[in-house]
């Protein structure tokens, strides 16, 4: 007896099924279709039509592989996760099947944000190793591991703070005919550590993310040496590119990934690894968007088309709370710095968005001010700051993501992390080359 297969959902049972944990802003903003469309399909006043099921279902898949999850039983490969954050790039490398067996993160708040989500049991601040049942090793200052303790892994990430070296004392040794390799050359640094790890495990690539200005910090001289420590040095094979997280989140936000292979035929022949080559979000026809998203997609629409989240939104309508709106004195402050600047030429100020506007960068001072990103409230009222849920969505952090953490130190936290769709598209990307 042959089985038949499963029936298909139909677009409006897809819908539904996304409405669970989307508003219709954030659906109808995936979709290139304005709310009011998505409000009339959910409520069956139009039908939906059977051509958005691909679509539909293409998000669907997205989130799916995108929402925080143990690894699998039998995971494709394995990785580190260094200066991890709240794990931002994990996030990314989990989606493609790969297991976390070792984190590093130091401050004491990333990791109780960072061990509620991926469900580590820390059983307090961890300042050595801390090996879990699991097999997983957690540490917090990586300074102080040394590398034989890391498990082996396949993949090594790091988001490494840009500092800037001691070229003086590097040109000192080459002068007086001695050899300092890069122990010398990057020595004190955090970068040092992640060159001191990738020499003693070996792994197949690595990924590594940091501020556009560390092609140019230095003179350039930091990135100099950052590439010659890779590819001289560590033997590595290297491409790197500054990426802008606009092109899947409503933010500009650039930010240089350095990918290495240890075997260099991932970057030859036709259908070699190529930043080229990142998928960007797609439009219900399959092309790639033209339009880049929009504050639509991150914004509360407060219009009881999402659940409340306390102390977030309240009420049946899910509206913001008003401990986010500006204080009136903060606001006339933020209105007469702009304008003395405005006077003397400069560019300061505030950044006012809509729902269709796209955000400047989310910095990790946006728990002070909020001045970058300011949230329109009509003509004559006062602005007010992005929620910490907001600001998850900004970043490109699945609607599972929780918040465990005061609103200070979520607004710092996701001003450090990255934009989760970029690096899973560049993880997506490097999957064809780890084996």
């Amino acid at each position: 007896m042959t089985l038949a297969p499963p029936a298909r959902p139909t677009s409006r049972e897809l819908l539904q099924e996304l409405r669970k944990t989307n508003s219709q802003a954030k659906i109808a903003s995936l979709l290139n279709v304005a709310p009011k469309t998505v409000a009339r399909w959910e409520a069956a006043e139009t039908e939906c039509p059977t051509y958005v099921s691909a679509a539909l279902l293409e998000i669907r898949r997205e989130q799916l592989t995108s929402t925080v999850r143990p690894p699998e039983s039998e995971p494709k490969f394995k990785f580190a996760d260094l200066f991890a954050g709240i794990g931002g790039i994990r996030l990314g490398f989990e989606s493609i099947g790969g297991q976390c067996v070792f984190t590093s993160e130091w401050n004491k708040f990333a990791q109780q944000t960072y061990a509620h989500n991926f469900g580590h049991d820390l059983g307090g601040f961890v300042d050595a190793l801390h090996e879990e049942e699991n097999g997983h090793v957690f540490a917090g200052d990586i300074t102080q591991v040394e590398a034989p303790l890391i498990p082996d892994h396949d993949v090594l990430l790091a988001g490494f703070p840009c500092q800037p070296f001691s070229i003086a004392g590097v040109s000192k040794k080459n002068s007086l005919g001695r050899d300092h390799g890069f122990l010398d050359a990057t020595q004190g640094t955090l970068f040092f550590d992640v060159a001191r790890i990738i020499e003693s495990k070996q792994p197949q690539a690595f990924l590594l993310e940091n501020v556009k200005n560390l092609l140019s910090h230095d003179k350039g001289r930091t990135f100099k040496v950052i590439q010659e420590t890779l590819t001289d040095e560590l033997g590595y094979n290297i491409r790197f590119k500054v990426v802008n997280g606009a092109a899947y989140v409503p933010q500009g936000r650039q930010r240089i990934i350095i990918v290495g292979f240890k075997d260099g035929s991932a970057f030859e022949g036709d259908d070699a690894f190529s930043f080229d080559n990142l998928a960007l979000q797609r439009g219900p026809d399959g092309s790639s968007k033209i339009k880049l998203p929009t504050m639509v997609s991150v914004l509360h629409p407060e219009d009881g088309s999402e659940q409340p989240e306390p102390p977030y939104t309240e009420g049946p309508d899910a509206r913001v709370a008003a401990k986010y709106t500006l204080t009136p004195n903060l606001w006339t402050y933020l209105k007469d710095y702009a304008a003395k600047h405005r006077a003397a030429g400069n560019g300061f100020g505030y950044g006012l968005v809509g729902p269709e506007d796209v955000a400047r960068t989310l910095s990790a001072r946006y728990h002070k001010d909020g001045s970058e990103i300011l949230v329109s409230r009509g003509l004559g009222e006062r602005p007010r700051r992005l929620t910490p849920r907001e600001c998850a969505r900004l970043m490109g952090f699945p609607e599972s993501y929780e918040i465990p953490v005061s609103d200070t130190q979520a607004y710092r936290q996701f001003g450090n992390s990255v934009v989760v769709p970029a690096i899973t598209a560049v993880a997506e990307e490097m999957r064809r080359f780890i084996r």
